[in-house]
């Protein structure tokens, strides 16, 4: 077996840095070397498993992210905190040649563009993963695919009250994906007047509409619709747990130390269906 590939979270003590951190573990090709997550919270210092509930591995939470590069630097930094950080997070990443696979919802595209510039630049492997499922890259995938044959489309995205942006990060990419296929969407035929402020979603700049829901009971869950005279095409994907992510967590972390730029979406691993950064 060659060399390991020494992963830190961003985020370890959420639900998917938990669930990222059991994995990562239990995969011979990978060593957990560090997590750290609010600065000054109760649970630094302790052992990561204790935080994310398996047996002790010596390894400990750390205060920010420069302590972690001090102590044990890694040669990818995957994050799953929050939108407001994962920007600098990342950025300081490149900056000491380490690959950061970002999971991290809410990233600005002006920021997606700066990272891929300074990663272009530095020739240091970055991604940014809306979405880590394979299912939901199948759904987007067959989506574009669809928006080549039908001229009307709406995205709905489900999500539970503790997410903080809207839209997620996936229903962008599925319209950014859409939209890349060409040609403008949802032509008016009528005079359309809202009663409520945004009872239409919101509409990107090809004319694809998006909307947002957030209930209790829900997890992740996202439908693109197609219409046409007499006829629906309805493509969904549901995520019911943390755990389908992490085959492509798994998949991003290996594959982004053997590259030289930024890539955008798990899809951009196997097919060369890609977004452009802009």
């Amino acid at each position: 077996m060659g060399k390991r590939i020494k992963v830190a979270i961003a985020g370890i003590n959420g639900r998917f840095g938990r669930t990222a951190a059991r994995a990562i573990l239990a995969d011979n090709e990978l060593e957990l070397v560090g997590g750290f997550g609010r600065a000054g919270a109760p649970y630094v210092g302790q052992d990561i498993g204790t935080i994310v509930g398996t047996p002790n591995c010596g390894i400990e939470v750390s205060n920010a992210f420069l302590d972690l590069l001090d102590e044990n630097p890694p040669d990818v930094i995957l994050d799953f905190s929050k939108a407001e950080v994962a920007f600098d997070t990342a950025r300081l990443a490149i900056e000491r040649k380490v690959s950061p696979v970002v999971g991290t919802s809410g990233v600005e595209p002006q920021e997606v563009k700066l990272l891929a510039s300074l990663a272009e630049k530095l020739k240091v492997g970055a991604m940014v993963v809306p979405n880590f499922s394979l299912g939901a890259v199948l759904m987007m995938e067959f989506a574009k695919q669809a928006s080549q044959y039908f001229g009307d489309v709406e995205i709905v995205e489900m999500h539970n009250t503790g997410k903080a942006d809207a839209p997620s990060g996936t229903a962008m990419h599925t319209a950014a994906k859409i939209s890349a296929a060409g040609g403008k969407f949802n032509a008016a035929i009528t005079n359309e007047k809202e009663l409520l402020t945004g009872a239409r979603g919101g509409q990107n700049a090809s004319g694809v509409r998006v909307h947002s829901l957030r209930l209790p009971g829900l997890i992740s869950h996202q439908e693109v619709i197609f219409g046409a005279d007499g006829e629906l095409l309805t493509i969904r994907h549901d995520g019911l747990n943390a755990e389908c992510y992490m085959r492509g967590v798994l998949m991003s972390i290996k594959a982004v130390t053997k590259l030289d730029h930024l890539v955008v979406g798990l899809e951009s691993l196997f097919n060369k269906s890609t977004v452009p950064v802009a």
